[in-house]
């Protein structure tokens, strides 16, 4: 059994590292057209085996998917960060056509398999990715919310001084500034969270979840690593282990929650066939309101992505 990495930046070779770690697969393909880097991460990764002990082969390729053949799940992180002086709909059009020539190329050696995107803007991406591997939209899949709902549950866990593992939290909508973290089904052993903090702590955290990305970048001058590669992995072992868990996850909806043709995250069950259910709970009024406008800013990128004929 093989997963494919594509990208061996510090996301890529992050998660590519964890799934060796949890001895689920035989063999993890860490792939960049970069010479030398997939290769190198790999190598110093296998090397790390005998020391954490676990069985998983790391091979890098540069560029050459044939190694990547008969995977089944393949995460995607190609893309470029946004420069200074590039636009939103630079970075729009180069990200597209990079996860463009990358599915095409999953696609054609691994038909089968299950596409986890990460690359950003994520949901757009997602939906790039969707249309052009013409598979299932149950078998093509966005992280963020896995990601965004873990920022939510550490800054809680933080806030009440608890353990982070008693937190279970659900966050809808775009991953960005306008996602919906909805405080109703957060609970901390069954607990609802509304009982241990106050609304103006609470809401504060809400809101440092939404830039929590941005928070990164002005620490470290550069976007996340740790967290997103976790994330990632975690749902690669719920796919390759037939987990059924449930995660939010970006996915296309199709009537559910009044949104149609849309990709933004979403209460999942994740298992070996990919998304096997989208999960509809109900949300009141105002939080839908807040899901409909997240879903329109999602919407508003699709639009100039579709005005660029990439796809």
């Amino acid at each position: 059994m093989k997963v494919t990495v594509v990208g061996a930046g510090n996301v890529g070779a992050t998660c590519a590292q964890i799934v060796a770690e949890k001895n689920i697969v035989q063999k993890v393909v860490l792939l960049d057209i970069k010479e030398g880097i997939s290769e190198g991460k790999s190598l110093d990764l296998w090397q790390t085996a005998p020391i954490n002990e676990y069985d998983t082969r790391l091979v890098g390729s540069t560029n050459d998917y044939a190694k990547t053949a008969d995977s089944e799940v393949v995460v995607i992180t190609s893309g470029i960060p946004r420069k200074p002086g590039m636009s939103r709909d630079d970075l729009i059009s180069i990200n597209a056509g990079i996860v463009k020539s990358v599915t095409e190329n999953i696609v054609k050696y691994s038909p089968k398999a299950k596409i986890i995107i990460v690359s950003n803007p994520l949901d757009v991406m997602t939906y790039a990715a969707y249309v052009t591997a013409k598979k299932p939209k149950t078998e093509v899949m966005g992280m963020a919310g896995i990601l965004d709902t873990a920022r939510y549950r550490a800054f809680l866990a933080e806030a009440l001084d608890c353990s982070p593992r008693d937190i279970q939290a659900l966050l809808m909508g775009g991953h960005g500034d306008t996602m919906v973290p909805l405080p109703r089904y957060t609970t901390v052993s069954g607990i609802p969270v509304t009982e241990l903090i106050d609304a103006e702590r609470l809401n504060a955290i809400v809101e440092r979840t939404k830039t929590g990305g941005g928070e990164l970048v002005n620490l470290m001058g550069t976007s996340a690593w740790y967290a997103p590669g976790s994330a990632a992995a975690q749902m690669v072992e719920a796919i390759i282990m037939d987990q059924k868990r449930i995660f939010p996850c970006c996915v296309k909806l199709e009537g559910e929650y009044g949104l149609n043709n849309m990709f933004v995250g979403a209460p999942v069950k994740l298992g070996k066939n990919g998304v096997e259910q989208i999960i509809e709970v109900k949300l009141n009024e105002a939080e839908l309101e807040l899901l409909h406008k997240s879903a329109n800013s999602v919407k508003a990128i699709m639009d100039v992505l579709d005005g660029m004929n990439i796809l």
